[in-house]
């Protein structure tokens, strides 16, 4: 299964028979719970809050809308609410967290809490999934939002928690593409040289479920033609699912590039923990928080 669009996303979380539960630590925020409420009101989720119990309350009023009493928890300080919102996960109450009017330090420090968190062992990493209009499928870029200048086995990581994230969304044998500046190797550049390391990798077994390129060009990864005419033989060439960025650097630039000059629609979430993490900025457009709360859904089983 490949995602052509969002449509095609959300249609398929739709047809689940089993809204998954969403906990929205400290969600005393209207842009959020508006969100989160549209949703719910699709049958996608079904909202967990924790938070200012009375500003939640006040905000709820507002939008017209009702939670169930037994599924609003008061949490006054926003250490408190990340904390609970874990621990709900952990303990099978919620599917899934997002984050609401806290910064996004606050939650992740529950998350990676060694004895209360959501760690599985692995580097967690930030995936966005992008809809281009030029491009015939939905893309996955990481990572553009987490890891500074991430090394060789932290990239790895990277590459294992998208490839497990797109595989739980249906998804058969994603095609990863390891970003630089050039297809061929050059021994003076590390990212070239990481780039060859992670293919090894895949055809070693080290990562499975997948096929990895690397080194690859942006435009070989993304125009079967730029590939023909380099002589660039690789099903990775132009029909990559993922492209995997050098450093975070690279990784914002080719996002927000693609989103403001390119008319991508952008949804992002915090990986490779036990759940997915929406983690969408407070200046993030209403859409974006949608889209996201949809795709944190499609990876939620």
């Amino acid at each position: 299964m490949v995602y052509k669009n969002f449509n095609e996303l959300i249609t398929h979380v739709k047809s689940s028979a089993i809204a998954k539960r969403v906990v929205v630590a400290a969600a005393q925020d209207e842009h959020t719970l508006d969100a989160v409420l549209k949703v719910r009101d699709e049958g996608v989720v079904e909202p967990v809050l924790v938070g200012d119990r009375a500003k939640i309350l006040e905000i709820l009023e507002k939008l017209n809308a009702v939670v169930p009493d037994e599924d609003i928890y008061d949490a006054l300080q926003f250490s408190e609410a990340a904390a609970l919102s874990v621990s709900l996960v952990r303990n099978g109450k919620a599917d899934f967290i997002m984050k609401g009017k806290l910064e996004t330090a606050d939650i992740l420090k529950a998350v990676v809490n060694k004895e209360t968190g959501l760690g599985m062992g692995r580097t967690m990493s930030h995936i966005a999934i992008n809809q281009i209009p030029s491009y015939h499928k939905l893309l996955i870029t990481t990572d553009g939002g987490m890891l500074l200048a991430p090394t060789l086995e932290q990239k790895r990581d990277v590459v294992i928690n998208a490839v497990s994230a797109l595989r739980s969304m249906g998804y058969d044998k994603p095609k990863v593409g390891i970003l630089a500046a050039s297809e061929k190797i050059n021994h003076k550049l590390q990212d070239s040289v990481d780039a060859a390391a992670l293919k090894e990798m895949n055809q070693n077994g080290e990562i499975e479920g997948c096929i990895v390129e690397g080194p690859i060009s942006f435009d070989i990864a993304m125009i079967k033609e730029r590939a023909v005419t380099k002589g660039y033989d690789s099903p990775c060439a132009g029909d990559v699912d993922v492209l995997v960025v050098p450093n975070i650097t690279a990784g914002n630039i080719l996002g927000k590039s693609l989103v403001e000059m390119a008319g991508a629609k952008m949804a992002g979430l915090i990986i490779g923990a036990k759940c997915p993490i929406v983690v969408t900025s407070r200046g993030s457009s209403a859409e974006e928080k949608y889209l996201a709360l949809n795709l944190a859904a499609a990876m939620t089983k």
